[in-house]
């Protein structure tokens, strides 16, 4: 029997938007890097909200039931911290840089963000392969849909949209159209719009699928 997973699907999505953030960048015409630079200090707040989220929601469980494995979390926190510092001071600093120095910094820039890559993909590994494991060990499934519960209802409609609109595209078909599902049928008679707002970050064969899977027409 399938466990809940409180982490999969979220983690999926951040790793596919680090790693795309992170080729762009790379091959970016140095022109469009104030912008790719911005768009590393939002994703850095993204993921301390993340992290924060996970403090309130989950963590408390974890230390309550797998205190070892709740220290196990904690020791990874040093690096990634200094890694989300060394990001945001190197995007910050990049619109002030010299234009014959910007290659350069360029480049900096995206060494940083491989950097804070490299010690968030550590920490995600962590909780998937030791903290989700001990929970499912120590947690039954009613105490793991609570904290799920608890979850949705602290997001506001508006946030609960942009979480959905950053993980969907990460997902495999299946559980994609799973959780769509779920969302539009109980949207009511709004579920024509709401499948559309959420379709919004899908790729035109991604929501094709989609609309094959759920079985509805793209006219809807």
């Amino acid at each position: 029997m399938t466990r809940i997973d409180l982490y999969r699907n979220v983690h999926m999505g951040q790793r596919a938007r680090l790693f795309a953030l992170a080729t762009q960048l790379g091959a970016a015409d140095v022109g469009a890097v104030p912008e790719l630079a911005d768009r590393c200090l939002a994703m850095t707040q993204e993921l301390r909200e993340h992290a924060d989220h996970e403090d309130s929601f989950i963590h408390g469980l974890l230390r309550e039931r797998a205190p070892l494995a709740a220290d196990a979390l904690e020791g990874e926190h040093v690096r990634l911290d200094a890694a989300f510092i060394a990001l945001d001071e190197r995007a910050r600093a990049l619109p002030g840089t010299e234009a014959e120095s910007r290659p350069e910094a360029q480049h900096a820039l995206y060494l940083a963000l491989n950097e804070v890559i490299s010690a968030y993909l550590a920490h995600l590994y962590a909780e998937e392969t030791v903290a989700m494991p001990a929970l499912w060990q120590s947690a039954g499934d009613e105490e793991l849909t609570a904290v799920l519960v608890a979850f949705r209802a602290s997001r506001t409609p508006e946030e609960a949209l942009t979480d959905l609109r950053r993980m969907l595209p990460a997902l495999p078909p299946g559980p994609r159209a799973a959780i769509v599902r779920g969302i539009v049928e109980a949207a009511g008679e709004q579920a024509n719009s709401t499948l559309a707002s959420v379709c919004a970050t899908l790729s035109s064969d991604q929501r094709d699928r989609l609309y094959e899977d759920l079985g509805v027409s793209e006219a809807r």
